[in-house]
């Protein structure tokens, strides 16, 4: 027999004794998470919900990040090597939406409605007024906040999960331990096989809350710090677009 087929067979019978051993584990695995208390099912059901919760989360705001800091980042590189507003304008309008350009477009706006207060001399055009620059700032300023509230939507919903689950496992702890005792208190005797279930659905209900509240905590500190790195980069985009109408003369 070649070596792949002696390999091929041993993993063959490895599998088969582990579906066995699986087989025999089965009933009193599901024995422990499915009771016939009602209190502690609900509790192990709403883990289960706050799980999916946290991590459809984690995902879908993984997804936005990315998109955000991929076509954000590459159209504040064209920015960069923009001549003027005009220039920044065209290179807006060939990039991808993002909370950039959404600042960016705002900030257009702003110039496009507001006419210049000072104006123009003979070395240089109208521009605007130390107002209406302040105005200009606030402009951008409300319009990263609103970028920043966009992106970091739902984010808090995994500090709520992560706070709320220890809680939620501890009640099916507590629940746990009225089950020993009364185990106890029906069999007459404080043996193992007396207090067992109960015991183990009160771990369960523990170790349910806690695979629920770690990552829901990890995912919400790690969104938080990328949400105020691109809050910053928002509001340094902001400084730089003044800038650039200061050496075009619109400042």
């Amino acid at each position: 027999m070649s070596l792949a087929a002696a390999g091929t067979t041993s993993a063959v019978h490895a599998a088969v004794q582990v579906l066995a051993q699986l087989e025999t584990a089965t009933p009193s695995t599901w024995s422990v998470l499915i009771t016939d208390d009602p209190l502690h099912n609900a509790v192990l059901v709403l883990l289960v919900v706050l799980s999916l919760l946290s991590w459809g989360i984690m995902f879908a705001k993984l997804n936005e990040f990315r998109r955000a800091e991929k076509h954000g980042f590459a159209f504040l590189n064209e920015f960069e090597r923009a001549a003027g507003i005009d220039d920044a304008m065209l290179a807006a309008q060939r990039s991808t939406p993002s909370p950039f350009t959404a600042v960016f477009a705002r900030a257009v706006q702003f110039l496009k409605q507001t006419t210049p207060a000072l104006a123009a001399s003979p070395d240089r055009g109208a521009r605007l007024s130390g107002s209406q620059v302040e105005a200009l700032r606030l402009v951008l300023d409300a319009a990263s906040g609103a970028e920043r509230e966009k992106l970091g939507r739902f984010i808090p919903w995994l500090a709520t999960v992560s706070s709320v689950s220890p809680l939620i496992g501890l009640f099916g702890t507590v629940l746990g331990v009225i089950s020993a005792f009364q185990g106890v208190v029906a069999s007459g005797s404080s043996n193992l096989a007396a207090v067992a279930p109960g015991i183990a659905q009160a771990l369960t209900a523990t170790a349910a809350a806690l695979a629920v509240a770690i990552p829901a905590a990890f995912g919400f500190n790690v969104f938080a710090a990328r949400l105020n790195r691109y809050d910053s980069t928002l509001e340094g985009f902001g400084s730089e677009l003044v800038a650039l109408m200061v050496r075009e003369g619109r400042i």
